[in-house]
């Protein structure tokens, strides 16, 4: 507890954490509003028949997720950049600790973090929508809540990734180059792919398999939240990789 106390002090004292958890729920939720104002007209002429008022809901998410994962990236990478995480590996010989306490601080951040970016999402959203004449998301139906709890999810769990692709890469901007190539150029250029793989890549990647959790149509390439599960499996394994990296290199 002493150790998550420390990494939490270090964490809140640093102006670039708050920058970075305003600069995410403030991007997320207008990047989704301009999304949706420049589909109004079309909408309003033709409503789809799948349509998702949650889901559009959410589509600052594709870019707010890089902030959101520079939050996390930033507990270490800050110390690389400084020369203090020899201080810290030497106050916290244990590495596996000294990880846990970070990915500890990095949930304790992300998480309201991620319920901000949510709700700011959701509210400019279903204002604009509701005041463009177009059906809003309901949040009694279960679909619509557990596509709000997902996306909430998904940006916790990116937020980890950024941690762990820090200790990786011992870059801030190392961690910006991985994070947009996992998080925006390879769902991008996925569907490119030929055959078998192009259809693997578009179900099971990571960041595509997770963004589909959060739609409450279920237009996602896996059911319900089964692409979250994806998701924190690939966390779970960049975790221990960055667990011995830790491990296995000096400071």
């Amino acid at each position: 507890m002493d150790l998550l106390a420390s990494e939490w002090i270090k964490a809140r004292s640093v102006g670039s954490t708050w920058l970075a958890a305003g600069a995410a729920v403030v991007v997320t939720a207008l990047v989704g509003l301009l999304g949706i104002s420049g589909s109004v007209a079309g909408w309003r002429a033709d409503v789809p028949a799948d349509f998702d008022p949650a889901g559009v809901a959410f589509k600052g998410i594709l870019v707010g997720q890089i902030l959101v994962a520079v939050l996390g990236a930033q507990t270490i990478t800050s110390e690389y950049a400084s020369g203090q995480i020899a201080t810290s590996l030497a106050v916290a010989p244990r590495r596996a600790a000294l990880l846990a306490a970070k990915a500890g601080v990095t949930v304790l951040l992300a998480l309201p973090t991620a319920v901000l970016a949510v709700a700011g999402s959701l509210g400019v959203s279903q204002a604009a929508l509701a005041a463009a004449g177009l059906p809003t998301a309901d949040l009694a139906d279960p679909a619509t809540r557990r596509a709000v709890a997902c996306a909430i999810g998904y940006l916790v769990l990116v937020a980890v990734l950024g941690l762990a692709f820090g200790i990786l890469t011992r870059s801030a901007s190392g961690t910006l180059a991985v994070v947009v190539t996992v998080a925006l150029l390879v769902p991008a250029l996925a569907p490119g792919l030929p055959g078998a793989l192009g259809q693997l890549a578009g179900t099971y990647w990571p960041t595509t398999a997770g963004q589909g959790s959060y739609t409450a149509a279920g237009s996602g390439p896996l059911p319900g939240a089964a692409g979250l599960g994806v998701l924190a499996v690939f966390t779970l394994w960049t975790t221990l990789a960055a667990h011995l990296a830790l491990r296995t290199r000096d400071a």
